[in-house]
């Protein structure tokens, strides 16, 4: 006889946010560093612009072969 349609809403779906332990904010202070920038070798002072979504600790020194590191790690352990 009668057509009905309904739309429920759950009375679990609720979002919260945690209290458990751990809640620093990690590795630089909770940012990235974002796009632009430059990848540095700590060892020859070398420095070569960063591209997005490759870490420069995974690039080599293009003169001595030495991992490069983020230019703003040096920084901000200065």
């Amino acid at each position: 006889m009668g057509m009905s349609q309904g739309q429920g809403s759950g009375y679990g779906s609720r979002q919260g946010q945690g209290s458990g332990a751990g809640g620093g904010r990690g590795r630089n202070k909770g940012g990235s560093y974002g796009t632009g920038g430059f990848c540095i070798c700590t060892k020859c002072g070398k420095k070569i612009s960063h591209q997005q979504g490759i870490k420069c600790t995974t690039l080599k020194c293009p003169e001595c072969g030495h991992t490069m590191i983020r230019e703003e790690m040096v920084k901000d352990k200065s």
